[in-house]
């Protein structure tokens, strides 16, 4: 991860979450703030249980048809950084944690998450050269070389 993307995750976001809240403090006032605050964690909890029994859900109906489960993956980790981030405090968090957790909005964020992997990782196309090396692997015996004989495991108990 570059150093500026770092610094922006570890600085300026804090600084900015810092910001809107005394913002929405000054103008709402702090129990409000607060309230909002202690409520939006509330909701995430829930949103994060009950969205991650579905993405759950699906994982495994999908393993049981006998399917990649290449959606439900993504969706799942879609599904715990929404909840992270529901559960921190601060409204700009919050947002980014909501639009994860709605599936409405993660189908859109997978599919920009998916065309990015896709580039990134190499698929087998047919047509293309086949690069196996199967063919040119051979075994060697070495008559000198044998392993010596088991006697006993761990449990006290010998092995024939």
């Amino acid at each position: 991860m570059p150093l500026l993307a770092l610094i922006a995750i570890f600085v300026v976001l804090p600084l900015a979450e810092l910001y809107v809240i005394l913002q929405v403090g000054d103008a709402i006032g702090i129990v409000p703030t607060l309230a909002i605050l202690v409520a939006d964690s509330l909701i995430g909890t829930w949103l994060l249980r009950t969205q991650g029994r579905a993405v759950w859900r699906r994982f495994n109906d999908t393993i049981r048809s006998g399917r990649i489960p290449h959606r439900e993956v993504i969706d799942g980790v879609l599904v715990i950084f929404g909840g992270a981030f529901l559960i921190t405090p601060g409204f700009i968090t919050d947002v980014v944690g909501i639009l994860l957790l709605l599936p409405p909005t993660r189908a859109g964020i997978r599919r920009i998450v998916a065309r990015r992997l896709g580039r990134r990782v190499e698929v087998a196309r047919p047509g293309r050269p086949d690069f196996d090396v199967d063919g040119t692997a051979t075994e060697h015996t070495d008559p000198e070389f044998e392993l010596p004989p088991r006697t006993a495991r761990r449990g006290g108990r010998a092995r024939p």
